[in-house]
């Protein structure tokens, strides 16, 4: 059945009722083909069922994970598991606090696995019996470029939260600590836009096979 919790508040998009005789195919939903379906989902899953759709993605979605640290409830997390989805990455993981702002998830976080870890060392643990990496993304003294740093296929891309960025303890569990380069004023970037940069360059290095040379 169709959910209120897919449809993007105060926005019209998407299609309206299915116009003509109904298909016969059992991963559309009735209750969308009869109202419409206005949820924040690309053209080709249309009427679909939501458990149709997390059922196809997960034949699809790519090796990287990405976990981010809860402190403060930060509102960029919303956003970098909002990229997780556009991505295509496994699972999104939450460090700290259970509860996290969804609000720039743009509901998207419903299609992705979501875990929850409460420290940075439960993380480790998890990581390390299903044999990921922890790659710490964060303008460190000591951090490398990760514009020259060949990402493992089995990598998770670790963030910490808008201002103070990885913890000491989320530091201290990951294998290798990267920043992005810069070319202006600023000391750093948004949270969001960091994650979005640093997944990307997973995909290009490990879906496009662009090796770093």
């Amino acid at each position: 059945m169709s959910d209120e919790r897919d449809r993007i508040p105060g926005e019209t998009v998407g299609v309206g009722p299915w116009e003509g005789p109904l298909p016969d195919d059992d991963r559309l939903d009735p209750d969308l083909l009869r109202d419409g379906d206005r949820r924040n989902v690309v053209d080709g899953y249309r009427y679909w069922r939501h458990d149709a759709i997390v059922a196809d993605l997960d034949t699809r979605r790519h090796d990287f994970h990405i976990a981010i640290e809860n402190w403060e409830h930060d509102f960029n997390i919303g956003s970098v598991v909002r990229t997780a989805n556009a991505m295509g990455a496994a699972a999104f993981h939450i460090v700290g606090k259970r509860r996290w702002n969804r609000r720039g998830a743009m509901v998207t976080d419903r299609y992705q696995h979501e875990h929850h870890h409460p420290t940075p060392g439960d993380l480790a643990t998890w990581a390390a019996a299903n044999g990921i990496r922890l790659i710490g993304i964060d303008n460190l003294p000591g951090s490398r470029p990760l514009e020259t740093f060949d990402l493992p296929r089995n990598a998770m891309l670790v963030f910490g939260q808008e201002g103070p960025g990885l913890s000491e303890a989320m530091r201290a569990e990951c294998e290798a600590t990267l920043h992005i380069e810069q070319f202006g004023s600023t000391r750093s970037i948004n949270a969001g836009a960091a994650a979005a940069i640093a997944m990307h360059a997973w995909v290009r290095r490990h879906v496009f096979d662009q090796p770093i040379t």
